[in-house]
């Protein structure tokens, strides 16, 4: 593999949270927190993908890299494809890791932690989980699991995505976390192709690889970082970054 490429999408429109990633946060706006954590992955060079001039502005004022897509995607992925074509024409880089603009009290390790199942020839993408450890989140419709069988210390091959309880019977639930790294075949690939009959159902975007016969493996972390989604989930990212930031 090549020196990875990570990306992070960021857009304004978000819906439960209008404006998310330039919400402010111990003085800065989310998207440099998050950022400024996939710079200390220390992984490869990092880029800031949206559709907004005001984020593309923000960051290049922080020494950063940004590019400006098109307002109309449907999906993520769609501005990652997008934005890849625009920073690595020439195609120098094979892994693209996809950061969610929304985490930015996420651990620079857990974002390393994704790459390993990309040394494997059959895996087209990994990701991460945790397992469930609060008996409300098994049964929380918003908490994704991941169903999959584990194929070597840490790793579980995915064979499904569910927003239900799964699997049944004794064993872990696993969090999944929505923290992706692509070859880039096969994200080219992925956003080719129509969107799926089980991935309308679950409203489950990466339903679709699986779908098609693409391999996701994903690894285990103890870390189950913060997603950014509600006012409330705003003020528990500020409580825990201040309290980082006295530390």
């Amino acid at each position: 593999m090549s020196d990875p490429l990570v990306l992070i999408p960021a857009r304004l429109a978000a819906t439960r949270l209008p404006n998310k990633p330039l919400a402010d946060i111990v003085g800065e706006p989310m998207i440099v927190h998050v950022w400024r954590r996939a710079i200390e992955a220390g992984i490869g060079p990092v880029v800031v993908a949206t559709d907004t001039p005001e984020i593309v502005d923000i960051i290049e004022a922080q020494g950063g890299l940004a590019v400006l897509t098109r307002v109309d995607h449907a999906s993520g992925s769609d501005r990652l494809a997008e934005a890849l074509e625009i920073v690595d024409p020439e195609g120098r880089h094979d892994v693209v890791v996809n950061v969610q603009g929304d985490l930015p009290t996420i651990d620079p390790a857990v974002i390393g932690a994704v790459l390993p199942p990309l040394a494997d020839p059959h895996v087209h993408i990994a990701t991460l989980c945790a397992v469930i450890t609060e008996a409300e989140e098994a049964e929380n419709p918003n908490v994704v699991k991941l169903v999959g069988h584990a194929v070597g210390p840490g790793r579980l091959h995915a064979l499904y995505f569910t927003r239900s309880r799964a699997p049944w019977g004794e064993g872990p639930l696993f969090h999944h976390i929505g923290l992706y790294a692509y070859r880039r075949k096969a994200l080219t690939r992925f956003v080719s192709l129509p969107q799926g009959e089980l991935e309308r159902r679950e409203k489950l975007e990466q339903l679709r690889a699986l779908e098609v016969g693409m391999r996701i493996d994903a690894m285990i972390v103890d870390d189950l970082p913060l997603g950014v989604d509600t006012p409330a989930d705003l003020d528990r990212a500020r409580t825990l970054l201040a309290r980082r930031r006295l530390n």
